[in-house]
């Protein structure tokens, strides 16, 4: 981590110039927020956002390989496999820890990725807000590969709705949650519809005509063609029943395009990491290819496969944990190799970790995705999640600055 501009931000810092981040943050929607924002972004070098990079190249290249679908085709649970063309992931998602290297400096260790997309609209509101605020560095960015606000909107806009559909109209995209008014991450998804026009539905509006899907809005059917999915099917089986037969008709064939696949959730996931072998990547093995458990769980996280936001996650495993698992279930379990986040962001209340997630964008057609910009979390205890980090300062949501 970079200390001359660690250094002058935290110099710069008043709380009266956060106070005036967190209102540019909330003046489009005041009461969408649900989550602490950071006083501070993360400011990284060059050579750090290589190493995360390299691994990237890594793993897009086994998404690529020939064999990927068949390898991966047991990471769909039972009875969620989605009928249509899966092609390549639309949005690839890594989160690297910053982890010490044992000698004064840092390197990143992947923790998860995701076939799944993350706060693209959200993000670019941030920047902003933080760019208003306070005085950043010259020479730094929040994007990759000559990418700038503009042009992520450009490409975002073109993949969620179509090359010859710019209107958005009947038929349209929309973009598919539960309940999306009570989610955490509501603000992008309003941000989603201020910037490119697609609202929010929610699976319950959903309605179904032989292979089309309709919602209603000022009692109008509007013909669904591209789900812009930020529907988590691995939740649904803990909904009320009338939920989940709602959902039951997404498992028919309908002539509809996801952006991305739902089945990419489970593909590119936890799912995946046992197939791969790089310096940032800790090494991990399903809990059931473990002849014997390693005597050392202490160095281990046990993870579930299907969780989402931390859950079920344990950190300081012990034999009983393991004992608690059902040896028919451990084939959905991983056991990674623990990575220790160093305390390298410097603040006035002491030492924050971190994480920093990279967001990768592959248009249809193209070759391989494209790193476009990123969000950091800072955290002072042992998880990372924004709402792990309530009623303390310097921790939350945040974002990378690279130079």
């Amino acid at each position: 981590m970079l200390e001359q501009p660690r250094r002058q931000f935290n110099q710069d810092f008043t709380e009266d110039k956060y106070r005036q981040y967190i209102s540019l943050l909330k003046a489009d929607f005041p009461d969408a927020l649900d989550f602490r924002v950071a006083e501070t972004p993360v400011f990284v070098s060059e050579d750090f956002l290589e190493r995360m990079g390299h691994t990237c190249d890594h793993i897009i290249s086994q998404v690529k390989a020939a064999d990927f679908l068949k390898m991966t085709a047991a990471a769909i649970p039972e009875g969620l496999k989605i009928p249509g063309e899966e092609g390549y992931p639309h949005f690839l998602i890594f989160d690297f820890g910053i982890c010490s290297d044992g000698k004064g400096g840092y390197v990143p260790q992947l923790v998860e990725m995701q076939g799944f997309p993350t706060l693209f609209a959200y993000q670019l509101a941030q920047y902003k807000a933080a760019a208003a605020a306070y005085r950043l560095p010259q020479g730094f960015s929040p994007f990759m590969e000559g990418f700038d606000d503009q042009r992520v909107k450009e490409v975002l806009e073109e993949l969620l709705k179509g090359k010859d559909n710019k209107d958005n109209t009947n038929p349209h995209t929309v973009l598919l949650e539960l309940f999306p008014q009570k989610q955490k991450t509501r603000i992008d998804f309003l941000y989603t519809e201020k910037y490119f026009g697609i609202p929010a539905v929610c699976l319950t509006e959903l309605k179904r005509a032989g292979n089309q899907l309709f919602y209603n809005r000022n009692g109008r059917d509007i013909r669904i063609d591209r789900i812009y999915n930020r529907l988590i099917f691995d939740e649904l089986s803990s909904q009320p029943a009338e939920v989940v037969r709602q959902a039951e008709m997404l498992l028919a064939p309908l002539d509809v395009t996801w952006v991305t696949h739902p089945n990419w959730f489970y593909r590119l996931s936890k799912f995946t990491l046992p197939f791969l072998s790089d310096p940032g990547i800790p090494e991990t093995r399903f809990l059931a290819d473990f002849d014997v458990l390693p005597g050392d769980l202490e160095n281990y996280v046990l993870k579930p496969l299907f969780s989402f936001a931390g859950k079920g996650v344990i950190i300081d495993v012990t034999q009983a944990d393991l004992e608690a698992i059902p040896k028919s279930a451990y084939g959905s379990y991983i056991l990674q190799r623990k990575v220790h986040y160093a305390a390298a962001i410097k603040t006035p209340d002491g030492p924050a970790k971190a994480e920093i997630r990279l967001f990768y964008i592959w248009p249809e057609g193209a070759d391989r995705p494209f790193a476009t910009c990123n969000l950091a979390r800072l955290t002072k205890g042992n998880m990372v999640g924004v709402s792990q980090n309530k009623n303390q300062t310097w921790v939350g949501g945040s974002f990378a600055l690279f130079g």
